[in-house]
Order: structure tokens, then sequence, then C-alpha cells
């Protein structure tokens, strides 16, 4: 449901003349919610790292939030603290920031893996503290309205959650209530291995130094959409994915699976084990997909086409055994996950990656065709033999638990693309508004039968 106060105007506005808000981490989430939570009137006040204070007060002249020094300061005069940092650091922070925290305050924070987030505060924080959680499951780059927002209220009384929802209602978001268990499972059923396929997209295009808009193999529909997820990632900071995917039991397990179907689909391929292929993507497709019909779509060729970064009119149809889109169908069959089960806390990109998919499987005749040029066109086998790779790659830098490593293949890949993000922003925005519309189309057509 939509956030909306329970508090009266006035009651909300003298909210807002006595409580503080802090926001310990400036990054662009923490900045996003320092912005709006001050722009609907709220006192808040807000810190980066110390050494760049100076810094991040020049940054942050033009906004009516306050900088202060540390989270020594934030801490010790916010009623709600919020802590906007990377989930590879959030216990390190909370152990110098915590024992600072007000008497009777709330805190929480903005991590993507919410189990060691409240360990952390359980173990570090005086029992005093409430301990009520957020997160939005967008990037900083799309607006909030209409987006679902997590809240997850661990150890907090009924007029401390009221006050957290009041806050919160500025951001126009659908509210979703849930445990730290339950929204680690959705996030990882919703994420990780969409995340892995499209990360290990663009390794492999790097991998080949091919920018695939300026590639006739790559002009379409299908591609655009990839084209634009691939970039639309590696166009964020490294650890919002890898917080997700190295500090969330259920993801690791998910990732591995994607590497293990990617490896075995591409083995029955260049085997050219045509009937076994078909037989285990029908059984996925009557698994994920058994409820959808050509008519139900959220894609459709005009939007395909449409969003498009090549400036090369599109041709005649490429061969393409799309071997990373069969592979998450594949995975979720594998794993059992229904990705529709938790369509009320899918990001912007997961309805995209859904769409896409679902495309594939469920347009008239066009899974038949890319089996078909799976095992008897070999134009696209380097490609996906260096996919392969680099979900492989993936799956052990995730497996592993190396920060460092996740760190530099991301920003290797990142640097590489960099000439194309602020233009795939742009189309990926666009791209977004249009599903969205068509996913709200669905939902209301859905509740009128």
């Amino acid at each position: 449901m939509t956030a909306v106060s329970k508090y009266t105007a006035a009651e909300t506005e003298a909210l807002q003349k006595s409580k503080t808000i802090g926001i310990i981490g400036l990054g662009d989430m923490g900045y996003l919610y320092a912005k709006r939570f001050s722009e609907a009137g709220w006192n808040v006040v807000g810190c980066d790292r110390e050494d760049l204070y100076e810094e991040t007060v020049q940054k942050f002249a033009d906004d009516k939030f306050k900088i202060l020094r540390n989270g020594h300061f934030v801490s010790r005069i916010s009623d709600y603290i919020i802590y906007s940092v990377e989930a590879e650091n959030i216990r390190k922070i909370i152990s110098i920031y915590g024992p600072s925290t007000k008497f009777g305050a709330i805190v929480g924070g903005q991590t993507s893996c919410k189990e060691p987030e409240i360990a952390a505060f359980e173990d570090i924080l005086p029992k005093d503290v409430k301990i009520i959680s957020v997160h939005s499951l967008h990037g900083p780059k799309v607006s909030t309205t209409g987006q679902p927002l997590v809240l997850i209220n661990h150890r907090g009384d009924d007029e401390s959650f009221r006050f957290v929802e009041c806050l919160v209602s500025c951001l126009n978001s659908k509210i979703v209530y849930l445990s730290a268990k339950e929204h680690d499972k959705i996030t990882a059923d919703t994420q990780a291995v969409t995340h892995a396929a499209f990360l290990s997209m663009g390794v492999a295009w790097m991998n080949i130094n091919q920018y695939p808009w300026v590639t006739p193999r790559w002009i379409g529909g299908l591609e655009n959409a990839k084209m634009n997820i691939s970039l639309r990632i590696f166009s964020n900071k490294w650890h919002v994915y890898a917080g997700l995917a190295i500090t969330n039991p259920s993801a690791h397990e998910q990732v591995l699976q994607y590497s293990s179907s990617t490896t075995s689909l591409f083995t029955l391929m260049i085997q050219k084990k045509k009937d076994e292929l078909r037989e285990r993507m029908l059984k996925a497709k009557e698994f994920v997909f058994g409820h959808i019909n050509d008519h139900d779509l959220l894609l459709d060729d005009y939007i395909l086409q449409k969003f498009s970064l090549s400036k090369n009119p599109p041709g005649g149809k490429q061969p393409n055994s799309h071997l990373s889109l069969l592979a998450i169908v594949d995975s979720w069959f594998t794993l059992g996950i229904v990705p529709y089960d938790h369509i009320i806390c899918s990001t912007p990109l997961f309805r995209i990656f859904l769409g896409v998919t679902e495309y594939l499987f469920c347009a008239p005749g066009l899974l038949e065709e890319c089996i078909e040029d799976a095992v008897h066109d070999e134009s696209f086998r380097q490609d996906d033999l260096e996919f392969t790779i680099a979900a492989r790659n993936w799956a052990s830098i995730i497996s592993f638990g190396n920060f460092e490593l996740y760190k530099r293949e991301f920003e290797k890949t990142q640097k590489f693309f960099s000439s194309k993000f602020s233009e795939a922003n742009v189309i990926g925005n666009e791209m977004i508004k249009t599903i969205l519309e068509r996913v709200h189309e669905r939902e209301a057509a859905n509740e009128s039968k």
C-alpha cells in the first residue's frame, strides 16, 4: 500500500518541529533521503566521512539539511538515525557511532541485506534504542513515487513505528511490511540471479572488446533491453550489488545456480542436443510462465525497438541463443522460484528483467527460434563462451565473499562502458516508466476480474 501519514497535518507539523532525523552516510541514497525529508519540512542532519567534512559542507551547501562533522554528532541529537552505508561496512560504522545514540532513539539502516544489519544493531546498541529499518527498492536516479519501500519493525513500539511511517510518507512510495528474514529471501529471489546475468553480460562484452550498440549482430528489440539493463547496472556504484550478493546467504545459492545453469545450457548447445535443451526450457517455461499468455506480456515489439542505443536502423532478425535469459529462467525453475510471487517487492530493474524473459519465453514462436539458433547457428559461440566464463567468475568472487575483487571487476567493466551511461540512463528511465504503466494496467485488470 502507499505510505499515508496517520497523523493530522497539525500533529505532523508538531513532530517536524520537535524531532530530528539523522543520516549517517551521504552517498546517493543517503542524500536522496536527506533531501526529500528536509524538503518535506523535517529537521535533518547528516554526515559523511570525517576526513571529507569541509568538502561535504561545500557539496551540500545549497540543500536544506545541516552537515555535521561525524556520526557521533548526528547520533547524540537525532530521534531517528538511518545508517546509509555499504553493507560491507555496516557493523564497523555502527560500532563507532552506535554508543553515541540518543537515549530512546530509533535506528535503522538502508543496506540491501537486513539480517546482518539488524544483528549488528542488536549486538552493539543499548537496549533502550528501538530498531526500525528501511529499504527503498530502487536506485537513487528513480523517482520514489509508487516504488516499493520496505519497513521492518524489528524492535519498536507502535508510536515509534507510526512516527517512521509518517516520516517516509513524503516519499509517496508503496509500503511493504516484512521481517528481516523475509526481506532477505525476497530480495535474493528477485535480484541475485538477474544481477548476475547482466553483470556477466557486461564483462563478456568488455572481454571481447565489443560495444554491442555499434555491432549489427546486436541490433534488435531484446538486445536493446539487454544493453539498457546492463549499462544501467554498471552506471551505479559497485557496492550496491556487492552488498546484496556477498552478505545475503540466499543470494550465494542463487548466483551459483545461475553459473551452473549457464554452463549446462551452453554444454547442450555445443553438443547440439536440441531435444534435451528444448525439453528443459519448456519445463522451465511452464513452471515460471504457465499462467501467462501473449496478451498479458509486459513488453512488445514496439517497446523493445523504441528504446535503442544504436543509431543504426534495425535490420532483419539476428540469430541469438539468448543464453543469458535462458539461464535466468532455468535457475528460477531449478530453485523453485516463481518471480511473480514477489512482484510487490520488485525493483524497477527487476520488472524489466521479468518483462524481457517473459517476452522471450511467451511471445509466439520466439523460444523455438531461440533454441534452433542456439544449436545450429555458431555466430554467437564466442559471445556465449565469454558469457559462461564471466558467470562462473562472478560466482567464484561472490562465494569467496571477496569485496575487493568484486569492486575491481565491476569498476574495470564500468570504465569500459562509461561513455554511454548518460544516454543509457535517459533511455532506461523511459523504459522503466513505460513498463511500470504496463504493470499498473495488469494489476488493475487482475483486480477487476
